[in-house]
């Protein structure tokens, strides 16, 4: 494990070296494996046929955390990764992935994430996952996650996803399928500056009899950025989903929401909610009163805002 590769681990994962013995992680960086360790409950393989690894859950696993962080630390790297999650019924677990892309040079830097989860019943799976682009060299910084997801009945699964800077490129595509009773949470978050671009594509199918989906999506495009958001729910049983985008655009940053609702059924119960537009100048004014200038008011209210 190279220096660059602990810096971002402390990042995006909040890893300071390996985990403890009994954790199950594995390490990805430039394209091979730093470290990898399975547990008692939990045991990571990789495949013979493609890059990345399976990651096998027992069933009735409780409270345990894996981590699988990805990280690329220099230009000229084009990494792939192919990460399958098991759950097995009853299993309780939490997974740290996150993903920190480093630019030294005139060449890009770049990870595809490639991530499917089959989870199973009554299973709960938190999943936590962070991006960033660092380094000062020319190549840009890009990631571009996939994320495939099906949920078995009576699941649970709440994905925290960030993108808190440097990522010059991305396209974040995830899509999920829920059986009966199942409920899905996500929330995202996302910070675009300079002359980035982001491009995030969500497409739920509620399958099951009172499944669920909570879709929060929140950013902040700055200077000359781009975002885009797709928003995708089909209700095909009797269900309930929301969908929601707020966005804080500044300077001359652009924000294009895309809803799209789709009730197949006479009991789907779909919403969605939109917000997008500047600081309120009153915000700005009341923390100048107390002391703070307007570039840091405005960075106070935007990571507020991020939280």
């Amino acid at each position: 494990m190279n220096e660059t590769t602990r810096e971002l681990l402390k990042i995006v994962s909040d890893m300071d070296g390996e985990p403890g013995p009994n954790v199950a992680y594995n390490i990805r960086e430039d394209s091979g494996c730093a470290g990898r360790q399975s547990s008692e409950h939990i045991k990571i393989t990789p495949k013979k046929d493609k890059p990345g690894i399976d990651i096998t859950i027992a069933a009735g696993t409780k409270s345990e955390n894996v981590y699988i962080p990805a990280c690329v630390t220099h230009s000229a790297v084009s990494d792939v990764a192919y990460n399958d999650f098991f759950i097995g019924d009853g299993a309780e677990v939490t997974i740290v992935a996150g993903c920190g892309v480093h630019s030294d040079g005139h060449e890009d830097a770049q990870h595809n994430g490639i991530h499917r989860f089959f989870i199973g019943k009554n299973a709960r799976v938190v999943y936590l996952e962070k991006h960033i682009g660092t380094g000062k060299g020319a190549g840009k910084r890009i990631i571009n996650p996939e994320t495939y997801v099906e949920m078995d009945e009576n699941s649970y699964m709440e994905m925290n996803t960030t993108q808190i800077g440097g990522v010059d490129s991305t396209k974040r595509d995830t899509g999920a399928k829920l059986a009966a009773n199942a409920k899905m949470v996500i929330r995202e978050r996302l910070l675009t500056d300079g002359e980035q671009e982001a491009e995030t594509k969500f497409t739920v199918e509620m399958n099951g009899e009172d499944s669920s989906i909570d879709l929060i999506s929140r950013s902040v495009a700055r200077g000359y950025s781009k975002q885009i958001l797709y928003s995708n729910i089909a209700g095909n049983a009797k269900c309930s989903g929301h969908s929601e985008c707020d966005a804080i655009i500044m300077d001359h940053g652009t924000v294009n929401a895309i809803p799209g609702l789709l009730a197949n059924h006479i009991d789907a119960a779909l919403i969605h909610e939109a917000a997008i537009g500047k600081i309120a100048g009153e915000q700005i004014l009341k923390l100048k009163t107390l002391g703070l200038t307007e570039k840091e008011a405005e960075e106070k209210i935007v990571n507020g805002f991020l939280k």
